[in-house]
């Protein structure tokens, strides 16, 4: 019943777990704090040390022969676009008497339609007044080109309408020739001919008249569309405020930073995949969180948590002969005030010595006290006297040789830091003490998240423990039968790294 139930929780394991995501997001906040900072100090910075060039504004109101009310935007877009061209950029400067080039004057200048009808000019420059007579040079230069081609394109119209008026004309007196050279007779004798010569000419006579309606109408818009298009904002200069422009800058930069730092945070997150909730740092080693302890805050509620722990672990110690041992993962220092603080615990009810298993120096500096317990090397652990209790105190950190595991303790405590394993890792853990018949009675897990609510007791992972601690003692005294101990489903289903364990 336990496997069905592990197998049903894994395959219903999402495959994203947002809670996890957003709670090793916030254990960095160191990450994209900084990031947020270093966004707004570079945003203000750059407010102070590039200030924008001098610049000027102006506005046209440009009228179109072509404008209509449901008009979405085309042709003050085509204005932008008819504005940033050499010819206009080339009549401005020949205002100005400058000898730039036309592309490079390109670039110092840019149209905003602020509507169907409103174009919006700025111009940067090496100073305010020259940036104010170029934009006034180019707004000049575009209403000048805007109404030569609306007049030019109302006089092709015109003139187009009027060519074919003269065509008209033209057939017109074709047709009036044939009216006058058909003698009564004929006309008699034709009267159907007469009367079509006759509709004819009426015809012409109507489109006459009609184009030439339509070609003054053509010549009648051009004045509209002159006078409509014209300087409404006359250029002037663009004051810059600085403590404004650093705010806005900073704020941008601020809010840039915040994103790609908590962007980042949660890449780092997915890709590490390093557990920091109680419920999966549990599962994935297979042992239930006994204790927590936080790397810093008030004193007096970690010295309360120390000591609820030290009592654990002398109940522990107590009732079991075989020897106890602190494995670290992360959290060397720690691990090895904790066992300080049990072989202190232990001191009164005889010798204790604290076996130093651990890489670092953490334990080497120890100075024992009177009565106190000692500190001895690996190496020393044989010359140890029977009766003394021996606490071992060594690291799972890659790297670690797990043979000698079993020389620190037949049991043991993990002391875990959270977010510093990787689930593999915590996997590979996991499986070389099941491989090395060490039991994990416990995990104390260090710098926990403080939100953190989930369940870190493995209900169907209780007889880990016991059952190694059973099967010892009945191979001890020699009874009981020979079982075979099959590997729990949490160090058989994970992703281990072989690499890593060798």
């Amino acid at each position: 019943m336990t496997t069905n139930r592990t197998s049903e929780s894994s395959a219903g394991t999402p495959l994203l777990d947002l809670h996890a995501l957003v709670v090793a997001v916030r254990r960095r906040r160191r990450l994209w704090g900084a990031l947020a900072l270093l966004g707004l100090i570079v945003g203000a910075a750059v407010a102070v040390l590039l200030p924008p060039p001098p610049s000027a504004v102006t506005k046209v109101l440009v009228a179109h022969e072509e404008d209509q009310p449901n008009d979405t935007g085309t042709l003050i877009r085509t204005d932008i676009e008819v504005l940033g061209t050499t010819r206009i950029a080339k009549d401005a400067l020949q205002t100005l008497k400058s000898q730039e080039r036309p592309e490079d004057f390109m670039k110092d200048y840019r149209g905003t339609g602020l509507t169907n009808n409103v174009l919006q000019i700025d111009v940067a420059a090496d100073s305010e007044a020259l940036a104010v007579d170029r934009a006034k040079a180019l707004a000049d230069a575009f209403v000048a080109d805007h109404v030569r081609r609306m007049q030019a394109a109302a006089k092709a119209e015109s003139q187009a309408l009027l060519d074919q008026r003269d065509r008209m004309r033209a057939e017109l007196a074709r047709v009036n020739k044939e009216i006058g050279d058909r003698s009564p007779d004929s006309a008699r004798k034709d009267s159907a001919v007469t009367e079509t010569l006759f509709a004819r000419r009426a015809e012409l006579n109507s489109r006459i008249a009609d184009f030439d309606q339509r070609a003054a109408e053509a010549r009648t818009g051009t004045p509209k569309v002159v006078a409509g298009t014209q300087i409404v904002d006359a250029p002037r200069a663009v004051k810059h405020s600085l403590p404004k422009a650093a705010a806005t800058n900073a704020a941008i930069g601020l809010v840039l930073g915040l994103v790609l730092g908590l962007a980042l945070s949660a890449v780092g997150a997915v890709v590490a995949d390093r557990p920091v909730l109680r419920r999966d740092i549990s599962a994935n080693l297979g042992a239930s969180v006994i204790a927590e302890l936080p790397r810093r805050g008030r004193r007096r509620r970690t010295r309360a948590t120390r000591e609820r722990l030290t009592a654990t672990l002398t109940r522990t110690v107590h009732g079991s002969a075989e020897p106890l041992s602190l494995l670290e993962l992360g959290c060397a220092r720690t691990t090895s005030a904790i066992a300080m603080d049990l072989a202190g615990a232990l001191a009164a009810e005889g010798p204790v010595a604290v076996i130093d298993g651990l890489p670092g120096p953490e334990l080497a500096d120890h100075r024992p006290q009177p009565g106190g317990p000692r500190v001895v090397g690996g190496e020393h652990a044989a010359a140890l006297a029977p009766q003394d209790r021996r606490i071992g105190v060594g690291s799972v950190a890659p790297g670690t040789a797990w043979t000698d595991l079993q020389y620190l303790g037949t049991q043991t405590v993990l002391v875990v830091r959270a977010g510093y394993g990787s689930a593999a890792w915590l996997h590979t853990v996991a499986r070389q003490l099941a491989e090395q018949r060490i039991p994990v009675i416990g995990v104390v897990l260090v710098d926990p998240d403080r939100r953190d609510r989930t369940d870190g007791t493995l209900w169907d992972g209780l007889h880990t423990a016991l059952r190694g601690r059973g099967d010892r003692q009945a191979r001890q005294n020699g009874s009981g039968p020979r079982r075979t101990e099959r590997k729990p489903a949490w160090a058989a289903r994970g992703v281990d790294n072989d690499q890593e364990a060798r």
